[in-house]
């Protein structure tokens, strides 16, 4: 895996992925930012709730549930002195979708928390303290769309 940030200008970066997907990040107008994009860290924290939700999202596909809907809304704390690391991180994962199962969405939300987010593992491993909670928003039968009647 790699990575490329490309200075543009002022504290404007152009970074590109070994995937050749590209972000502009930028740093804060009083570093001389232009609010062009993301900071860093914004973009480390975007990326955490990405990974989390993405691995909640196949853990419940595999267990057979019937996903409408997955997001995962990251708050973090940033420590006060530099280097200015992430102390605390809590993600919240709202997860819709048709007779969800309760015990199935708890369970997939502890694995990506203790096995499977690369992320939050690293974040927490860290120093960070990493914490996690969950809502299911039932969504009734053919709400997405989708007939249900068979005849």
């Amino acid at each position: 895996m790699e990575a490329k940030a490309s200075w543009k200008d002022a504290v404007s970066f152009s970074t590109t992925s070994g995937t050749g997907h590209t972000v502009v990040t930028d740093g804060p107008a009083d570093s001389g930012g232009l609010n062009r994009g993301p900071r860093p860290m914004e973009l480390l924290l975007m990326g955490t709730g990405a990974c989390a939700a993405y691995d909640v999202l196949l853990i419940l596909q595999k267990g057979r549930q019937r996903v409408t809907n997955c997001d995962a809304h990251v708050k973090a704390e940033r420590a006060d002195d530099v280097p200015s690391v992430f102390t605390t991180l809590h993600i919240h994962f709202t997860v819709s979708g048709e007779d969800l199962s309760e015990r199935k969405v708890a369970r997939a939300v502890d694995l990506s928390a203790d096995k499977y987010c690369s992320a939050s593992i690293m974040l927490a491993r860290s120093g960070a303290r990493v914490t996690h909670s969950y809502e299911i928003v039932p969504q009734p039968a053919g709400a997405d769309g989708t007939d249900t009647d068979e005849g």
